[in-house]
């Protein structure tokens, strides 16, 4: 059995904006509400946070202690996604990376759904590259 704690241990040595879920300091003029309007959410501060950030641990204290089988079925993870911002998307893919054991994830699937901004074929790219084959 293993502990979570063990798979992520070096994200309390990131520094940097938006790291350790910390809110990201916006100046006046980084204030733009087509940014929120076009994502949902302020597409300026996700291009400004790293892609490997850290993140607090929010589980319930109860929950810290589980401890899981250290032989788990493997798993297809599959992501939709139409017209997102893809820094946040990005940003997801190397969450799973870096925070699942390798042995844990068969495959990751992206399904673009009609998206009409024309950077998937860079996110494909981009991915062939960071993913192992």
């Amino acid at each position: 059995m293993f502990f979570v704690e063990r798979i992520i241990p070096f994200c309390f040595l990131l520094l940097g904006k938006g790291e350790h879920g910390k809110p990201y300091p916006l100046t006046e003029e980084d204030h733009d509400d087509s940014a929120y309007r076009e994502n949902g959410f302020n597409i300026f501060v996700s291009n400004n946070i790293a892609l490997e950030r850290s993140l607090p641990d929010i589980r319930h204290a109860n929950c810290k202690h589980k401890m899981y089988l250290e032989r788990l079925p493997n798993t297809s993870i599959i992501i939709p996604f139409h017209n997102e911002g893809w820094t946040s998307l990005l940003r997801t893919i190397h969450s799973i990376i870096n925070r699942t054991p390798e042995t844990l994830i068969a495959e990751i699937i992206l399904v673009d759904d009609f998206s009409d901004r024309g950077k998937i074929q860079l996110i494909i790219f981009y991915l062939i590259l960071l993913l192992p084959p």
